[in-house]
């Protein structure tokens, strides 16, 4: 593993690296964090990131330090800027110092949605990255979630009993504009690990051409999800018409009837979801539906992550 955890780029071998968290799932614990500190940083909120990562890193003997980005200084992104507005401590500063305390940062920084081109960029993490001189990990960033999708590929390999499964990801109704970034992920992720993951969606929520390469859009959901094993639901917002919410359209919506179509799939969401918008509850509390185990392998991703880079 490289020096940072912020996509699977940073994994030498995917499928490899997949095996072996799998494998210290089920290892018992070692304190190998023992005298190191984790400090999370968020700038949104969370619920299963924040749990997951600090009780991983204390199960394996880390303190944890967490900061919400309201109650600490605005950071400034820009080099060379005047520091003249509400901006109080440059990035660079930040990074610097948090790096005399810490020994690996975690940060959670979610896209603005007004400007694609920068949302895209990832300048925060990557900003940040850039003058920390300690490991940083990818809590989910404007574009990205490799935590999540490292737990969505140990769910499959561990559930899903099949050679070459058939995944689907399918776009479903929100009432929200919502990030790519578990999207992206999910399928930068698939094809690490060999899969082509079948995407469905409305037309006009086709996704960046950097993630959808090597994958295939089928806008025929019933062909999608025809003989799939593994579905994979969630919303994102338009990327070419950028954050924006083409369609409310609950024929979207996954029901028992859409889930009949398929080859008794695996259901798969990262949660929180919107019961009964997004999926049916009779959909989520299926006993082919995964999202707990997805939930709990965030935990486990999150502890083979830390120690990885310890």
């Amino acid at each position: 593993m490289k020096h940072n955890f912020y996509s699977s780029e940073d994994v030498e071998n995917v499928p490899e690296f997949i095996e072996e968290a799998l494998k210290y799932k089920y290892a018992p614990v070692q304190l190998v964090g023992t005298g190191k500190t984790l400090v999370m940083i968020f700038f949104n909120s969370s619920l299963r990131t924040r749990l997951s990562t600090e009780i991983a890193a204390r199960k394996i003997g880390m303190e944890v330090i967490t900061i919400n980005i309201n109650d600490a200084w605005q950071w400034e992104l820009e080099d060379g800027s005047a520091m003249v507005f509400d901006t109080v401590e440059h990035v660079k500063d930040a990074a610097k110092v948090i790096g005399t305390y810490a020994d690996i940062v975690a940060i959670r920084a979610f896209p603005g949605f007004t400007d694609r081109t920068a949302d895209y960029a990832d300048k925060l993490i990557n900003t940040y990255m850039r003058h920390s001189p300690v490991p940083v990990i990818n809590m989910e960033s404007a574009i990205r979630h490799p935590l999540q999708s490292l737990a969505d590929l140990m769910t499959i390999r561990e559930h899903v009993k099949v050679e070459n499964p058939k995944i689907v990801l399918s776009w479903a109704p929100h009432v929200k504009a919502l990030p790519q970034a578990v999207s992206n992920s999910f399928l930068e992720w698939c094809g690490a690990a060999g899969h082509e993951v079948i995407v469905t969606h409305p037309k006009g929520y086709e996704l960046a051409k950097e993630f959808i390469d090597g994958h295939r859009v089928e806008y025929d959901r019933e062909a999608a999800f025809a003989d799939a094993d593994v579905v994979y639901v969630k919303n994102w917002s338009s990327y070419k018409q950028y954050g924006s919410i083409l369609s409310k359209n609950t024929d979207w919506t996954i029901t028992d009837q859409t889930m009949k179509l398929t080859n008794n799939a695996a259901f798969m969401h990262c949660l929180p979801i919107r019961r009964n918008l997004v999926a049916m509850d009779n959909v989520i509390d299926s006993n082919s539906s995964l999202i707990y185990e997805q939930a709990e392998n965030r935990l486990h991703s999150a502890a083979f992550v830390l120690k990885n880079l310890i």
